[in-house]
């Protein structure tokens, strides 16, 4: 998401302050890199979806009360709270196509992570209010129209199917467009399962099918809504990424040549679909130059999708505040 974006510098060694006083010269070594890990821009997708989505929803609610059927108020809430998840992870890749500012010098990427965190928040919300109305008319049973729920789950099935289309693509680079695809896939076969269920009201005529439909689509979005809540909330504590083992990593840098020891390392999601690492390579033989610090951040793209590196060389002369893991 946003627009492609590339640079190719590496500062000189400079003296840099850092902690209690004690410097260090160190690099920052980037390379040429457009991001070609991050989706495309989903805008249209996102528009889309949320359109067919949000006139469904009206549809289904209205249906649903008429019918008599919670299975179709339930999924009209868990659809209502996919367009507000679709409205969010919409308005975060915008977010993130913003360009840095003196404040936000890495621009608003984490917002996609923020994005992920609320739309967890807004599908737990939804199961609880489900859940709710669920039991209620357990004990309350009422009589329901299953044909109605046949033909408007049916439509339902369509629209999901469409909308989860349009996001396949991006699934395995953002977690905001796996969350999209998801709910979107999810949805579909909860509409399937309400058909079912709408069949089975007609020949049965059993009103309690109904509420147990619903109970089972809450357990559906109960389930999904963990997933997401916890990588999301893994990124939010910019835990090492999923995809990248943090020991592999370090022991590629310790491996280089001149290379005696790594310490300070942290890799953390900058975004939704960036990476970024910082290191302290203990070289006692010296600066090595330029030239290596654009392969390590070549090699860093290439081989764990890591695109902003930030490098420290030191020549092991003096310790350093941070060469303890404990310390951060």
């Amino acid at each position: 998401m946003g627009a492609t974006h590339s640079h190719d510098h590496v500062d000189d060694d400079h003296g840099h302050g850092h902690g209690q006083g004690h410097s260090h010269g160190h690099s920052h070594g980037h390379h040429h890199h457009g991001h070609a890990h991050a989706p495309a821009n989903y805008g249209r997708a996102f528009a889309i979806g949320v359109a067919l989505n949000t006139v469904f929803v009206v549809v289904e609610a209205v249906y649903g009360l008429l019918s008599g059927s919670m299975a179709l108020v339930a999924d009209a809430g868990h659809n209502l709270s996919d367009v507000l998840s679709l409205l969010v992870a919409w308005g975060a890749s915008v977010m993130t196509a913003r360009p840095p500012t003196a404040r936000f010098t890495y621009g608003f990427k984490s917002s996609s992570i923020l994005a992920a965190l609320v739309n967890a928040g807004l599908l737990l919300v939804a199961v609880g209010a489900i859940l709710i109305e669920t039991l209620r008319r357990f004990f309350e049973p009422a009589p329901v129209e299953g044909m109605t729920m046949i033909v408007v789950a049916g439509i339902g099935v369509v629209i999901n199917t469409a909308t989860a289309l349009l996001f396949m693509g991006g699934r395995k680079q953002d977690i905001n467009i796996r969350g999209a695809f998801l709910h979107m896939v999810a949805d579909a076969l909860i509409s399937v399962g309400v058909v079912v269920a709408g069949l089975l009201i007609l020949l049965t005529g059993k009103a309690w099918i109904d509420p147990a439909t619903s109970l089972i689509i809450v357990g559906i979005i109960a389930w999904g809504t963990w997933g997401l809540l916890k990588d999301s909330v893994k990124m939010g504590l910019l835990g090492v990424p999923d995809g990248i083992d943090q020991d592999e990593v370090r022991g590629w840098l310790a491996a280089l040549p001149g290379v005696g020891a790594v310490h300070d390392l942290h890799i953390w999601p900058m975004s939704t679909t960036e990476n970024a690492l910082t290191a302290h390579l203990v070289m006692p033989g010296g600066h090595p130059g330029d030239a290596f610090l654009h392969e390590i951040a070549h090699e860093l793209e290439r081989r764990f999708h890591i695109g902003h590196p930030t490098i420290q060389i030191e020549a092991g002369e003096q310790d350093c505040v941070l060469g303890s893991e404990a310390v951060v």
